[in-house]
């Protein structure tokens, strides 16, 4: 996978130093409209092989939460402004650092929170041999993923569930989400393609969906 590796550090550079503008402006919004706060969120996850790294992103929450992974479209912890930074993806742009130190690749699985992938056994562990993604097959399949698991939490709350909001979307993710993340992911893994890896990256750009392992994503 040289040729992914290279892509990597050379676009990422090239993508830092026209985007940099961007980034600042990004910053300068989260320091005015959510102050109290830093402009970048800045988490141990879990990387290639299962080593921890800091994955960077920029702050869509504010700055006392309950410390919950699993998030939902409206959920009060997430601002105005991060909802919009996360709809169109911009709370990832931080992502391309991580990228050009080698912690992260453009096309991979999501980094975990410690926790998760701390429970993946057998075949399903070749997630692991895998460098972290700022974007994916199962990035693309769940881009709306806040909205998709807002709308079950409503769905099972209007067929009587009684239980926290968070409960049941931690629920959805943990039995539901997360096990067909790690099916697409390791899908990827067996069957790797750069050109599916620059179509994946297109597709994420400019919104678009397109055909894996005969689903569309």
């Amino acid at each position: 996978m040289f040729i992914k590796w290279l892509f990597d550090r050379l676009v990422s550079l090239i993508g830092l130093l026209v985007l940099w503008p961007v980034l600042l402006v990004v910053a300068i919004l989260i320091k005015v409209k959510m102050p109290g706060g830093p402009a970048f969120f800045v988490q141990k996850r879990v990387g290639k092989g299962g080593k921890l790294f800091k994955c960077h992103k920029f702050r869509t929450m504010t700055v006392k939460h309950n410390g919950s992974s699993v998030s939902v479209a409206g959920d009060s912890r997430i601002t105005p402004l991060g909802a919009k930074l996360r709809h169109y993806k911009l709370d990832e742009l931080p992502g391309l650092w991580d990228v050009l130190i080698g912690n992260m690749s453009f096309v991979g699985p999501r980094p975990d929170v410690p926790g998760y992938a701390d429970k993946l056994q057998g075949d399903d562990r070749d997630v692991l041999k895998l460098r972290p993604g700022i974007t994916g097959p199962a990035t693309l399949k769940y881009r709306l993923e806040d909205e998709m698991i807002a709308e079950y939490v409503s769905k099972k709350q209007a067929e009587g569930d009684n239980r926290d909001a968070q409960e049941i979307a931690v629920e959805y993710n943990d039995n539901v989400i997360y096990p067909d993340k790690v099916r697409i992911n390791c899908y990827y893994y067996r069957h790797y393609s750069f050109v599916k890896d620059i179509q994946m990256i297109f597709c994420t750009v400019l919104g678009k969906h397109m055909k894996y392992n005969n689903e569309i994503i």
